[in-house]
């Protein structure tokens, strides 16, 4: 039985909600989030990315650089460029391109739901980027950013959205990568209390996006329960922002990699070696999108590479059947000696939103070969959490990604 419950959510104002509207915070570099912030100065990202107004030379983890994020977010607010809302509501979240379109509802998680995994992971998380946004959310007495949860379609509920999606957006703009962001207000009681109570007939709801920010929002949560023993379980800080989807209407899009060397053997002794676990058939200068399960390309020396798992090497396994885990179970950790990769510096991670050109380009630059692959499925993710499992590193990439900015959640 999950709860999701209305907030009163300090957001912007409609003449600016285009400009403050960021993507995630982690979605860039140092470099990068400086570059976005000194071209948009408006962008959330100065608020979710704080050491972007200091010197370059900045400890971005100084207690100064946190406060600075607090006075930038309450600061607009005063302005009148934020405003907050008078009571409890939902919002519609609608993100969608030419190709695709998803509507999320806008809310507060409980916090116990994710403790007694109603709410689901299926990701790791770093001590040290909780950290970071553990402190983020002190100094800002708030949520920047909502986690990004799917559920197990309810035609109920999507009922509601369409009905709701009939009437005028508070928000419609589109972003810089030709995606249309619209947002409704639902403030209606009755509506309110009919999607809580079909949230609370759900069993599971599953953590797509965000682990880091879901992770940082609960230790704030359990923080500041022990700076109020007396708390009742209703404030805020017993609650983490969060846009919840249906998870049929999501996309996944494959997350591939990148390797900068071949851990001592020559090209043709390591194509040797894959043999040893693949079929291989060389296609050129043909890319290689791979087109179901268990296939991959293979980009090395100018040349394209279709790889298939041979049928002794599958699992039905919920994640060892997994492509990212077959990839590294097979060929990145007993060929390329990579055995932890989420550490370990000589392989990176391309978004397939960048495509396989880039990693042709990353294979010229400074990588010896590259690994496009299949996406993992909402089902495969879904049924890793149902078992209380974990993914490997980097195993799903979400398109489009929500922006930050449009919701705040006060605790």
């Amino acid at each position: 039985m999950a709860e999701i419950k209305p907030f009163r959510a300090v957001r912007p104002k409609a003449a600016y909600a285009a400009a403050i509207a960021a993507l995630p915070y982690d979605v860039y570099n140092r470099a990068e989030a400086r570059a976005v912030v000194e071209q948009h100065p408006m962008s959330f990202l100065k608020i979710d990315r704080p050491e972007t107004q200091f010197p370059e030379e900045q400890d971005m983890y100084a207690p100064e650089v946190y406060e600075q994020a607090a006075k930038t977010l309450w600061g607009m607010l005063d302005e009148g460029i934020f405003c907050e809302e008078q009571k409890e509501c939902f919002y519609l979240y609608e993100i969608s391109s030419q190709e695709h379109n998803q509507t999320g509802i806008v809310a507060c998680a409980s916090i116990d739901d994710y403790l007694n995994q109603v709410i689901k992971r299926h990701e790791n998380t770093k001590p040290e980027k909780e950290a970071d946004r553990i402190r983020h959310v002190q100094a800002c007495q708030a949520q920047t950013g909502p986690i990004f949860l799917a559920y197990r379609s309810q035609p109920e509920l999507r009922r509601l959205i369409e009905i709701k999606k009939r009437t005028h957006p508070v928000y419609s703009f589109c972003s810089e990568e030709g995606i249309t962001h619209r947002v409704w207000v639902i403030e209606d009681r009755l509506t309110i209390e009919k999607m809580m109570t079909l949230f609370q007939k759900m069993n599971s709801i599953y953590i797509a996006d965000g682990h880091h920010r879901a992770a940082s929002a609960i230790q704030a949560g359990l923080e500041k329960r022990r700076e109020n023993p007396d708390y009742q379980g209703t404030e805020e800080f017993n609650y983490f922002l969060c846009a919840l989807f249906s998870a049929d209407e999501l996309k996944i899009m494959d997350y591939n990699r990148v390797v900068k060397d071949l851990n001592g053997y020559t090209e043709a002794e390591f194509l040797q070696k894959v043999k040893t676990c693949f079929w291989v058939e060389k296609k050129g200068s043909e890319q290689v999108r791979p087109d179901k399960k268990g296939v991959f390309g293979m980009y090395m020396g100018k040349t394209w590479y279709r790889l298939e798992i041979k049928q002794n090497y599958r699992s039905q396994d919920a994640v060892e059947g997994l492509d990212v885990s077959i990839l590294q179970n097979h060929l990145l950790e007993p060929v390329l000696g990579i055995h932890t990769p989420g550490a370990d510096p000589r392989i990176d991670f391309i978004g397939g939103i960048r495509g396989l050109s880039e990693l042709e380009k990353r294979v010229k630059e400074d990588c010896k070969v590259a690994f496009s692959m299949y996406p993992t499925s909402m089902d495969e993710l879904m049924q890793t959490a149902d078992e209380g499992r974990l993914m490997p590193p980097k195993s799903t990439w979400f398109e489009p990604k929500l922006r930050s900015g449009l919701f705040i959640h006060r605790i």
